[in-house]
């Protein structure tokens, strides 16, 4: 039976995104969000009905935001951002990557702050969840002014341009949309930077990358308990005692696995009282060494958890109190900065 993941119920884990990943699961929109969504994108019409100045929505995008763009030309406008920001180039993000960066923006959308329709929206969720994912190239972010390349090449798909993997297969970006019984989306105002304009390209790469170092963590205890064991080591170098009167949690950490790990060893047990005064400093130091790498993927796993949770769009709509806000959430700052921790 296939798994959902249900997006804006609650924050959404590395579980999750493992899940979506490499388990194929699903996802699904979570009924407040659906509400959230609706209620922003109704106060983008509202605006719009009002000839509201608004950048990215009534205006042109960066140095064009003080041309005013008519009704009439309102979707052409969303659909020229897609097409003039798909220039990435390099080799393709593999799929369980996009299928993470497709999951991401769904869950932006579902806090209710882009404009995005909720029928574009549910159109994204129907490729993921038929396993259509689009051919993003690697190179093209810039991080400072989010992840718009990716995205472009990403959103293409949903107006039956661009193209898709279907399994291991190519196929048009119309083909795609066949496959999955869904007409081309006609962009409205807002909708073609609310689809691009986010850190979600950086943040899927960066938690993948997060995952599989979680679980380095654990092999790593694993493996230099057993070499410890192969060269007749000693345990000493676990005593809690020793890393009590140094407290950095990771070590901490460590220590206590590997003592539990080697805790009933018989072949360490068995020579206890040989003449070896301490043991090299790969073995006797492993509490500290691993200890340090899990406090800066701690670092990267609390900055990552908030990412993945957030708005990170421009501009940002306020429907509670009518306002759309002008801001730099878009910035890839904070994620740049954790994937220091995996290089």
């Amino acid at each position: 039976m296939k798994k959902y993941i249900i997006l804006g119920k609650s924050s959404l884990t590395l579980n999750d995104l493992k899940a979506i990943a490499r388990d194929n699961a699903g996802i699904k929109l979570d009924t407040k969000a659906e509400q959230r969504i609706e209620k922003s994108r109704n106060l983008v019409d509202k605006m719009v009905k009002q000839e509201k100045k608004i950048y990215g929505i009534t205006t042109g995008f960066g140095a064009l935001s003080n041309i005013a763009i008519s009704k009439q030309d309102t979707a052409k406008l969303q659909k020229n951002i897609l097409m003039s920001h798909s220039a990435g180039t390099g080799k393709f993000f593999a799929q369980e990557v996009v299928r993470i960066i497709m999951a991401l923006r769904l869950n932006d959308f579902c806090q209710g702050y882009s404009g995005i329709r909720l029928k574009t929206a549910k159109n994204l969720a129907k490729l993921l969840n038929h396993g259509v994912i689009p051919v993003v190239p690697e190179k093209g972010s810039v991080g400072a002014s989010g992840d718009l390349v990716p995205m472009a090449h990403m959103a293409l798909v949903l107006i039956g341009m661009g193209q898709a993997f279907i399994k291991e297969k190519k196929v048009s970006g119309m083909d795609a949309l066949k496959y999955c019984s869904i007409e081309p989306l006609n962009l409205k105002s807002a909708e073609g930077l609310a689809l691009i304009n986010g850190t979600q390209a950086m943040t899927a790469v960066g938690s993948l990358a997060l995952i599989d170092a979680l679980n380095l963590c654990k092999n790593a205890d694993i493996a230099a308990c057993m070499s410890l064991e192969v060269l007749k080591g000693s345990k000493t170098e676990f005593d809690p005692r020793i890393h009590q009167i140094r407290p950095h949690k990771g070590q901490i950490k460590a220590a206590e696995n590997m003592l539990k790990i080697t805790e009933q060893s018989e072949i360490i047990s068995s020579h206890k009282d040989c003449s070896r005064v301490q043991d090299a400093y790969s073995l006797r130091c492993s509490p500290q060494v691993h200890g340090a790498v899990r406090d800066t993927l701690k670092y990267a796993e609390k900055t990552i958890n908030i990412e993945i949770n957030s708005a990170t769009g421009n501009p940002l709509i306020f429907a509670d109190t009518n306002e759309f806000l002008l801001g730099g959430n878009f910035h890839g700052e904070p994620i740049g900065a954790c994937a220091s921790c995996f290089s």
